[in-house]
């Protein structure tokens, strides 16, 4: 389980890292969409450059689409984030409060 969690880790990291690929995950949390309407957010890529992009958010699993006819509805998938937040970033942000609370009880 482990080393099938580290890649999906890895998935989500590398997710993560494109700008490009943040501010997709942007659109679709304020507000599910198309994939049509997610293309025409990123007028500046092609189409083609946009669905590869979709494509590894999807591997990550931080988007789900839905075929609704003709049409493929986006939504964002919290869980990735939530799980990485959880590894990686809620003990270090507990550990940065304690520190700032350690500074302001000793500055009394």
């Amino acid at each position: 389980m482990s080393g099938e969690r580290d890649n999906s880790d890895d998935d989500v990291f590398k997710a993560l890292a494109s700008g490009t690929r943040r501010r997709m995950l942007d659109v679709i949390k304020a507000r599910p969409c198309t994939t049509g309407e997610l293309c025409a957010q990123f007028a500046e890529l092609d189409r083609t450059t946009v669905l590869q992009h979709l494509r590894v958010l999807e591997r990550a699993e931080l988007v789900t689409g839905r075929k609704m006819g003709r049409e493929r509805h986006l939504a964002l998938a919290p869980l990735p984030i939530k799980r990485m937040y959880d590894r990686w970033l809620g003990d270090y942000t507990r550990a940065a409060v304690g520190l700032l609370a350690d500074l302001d009880s000793g500055a009394r």
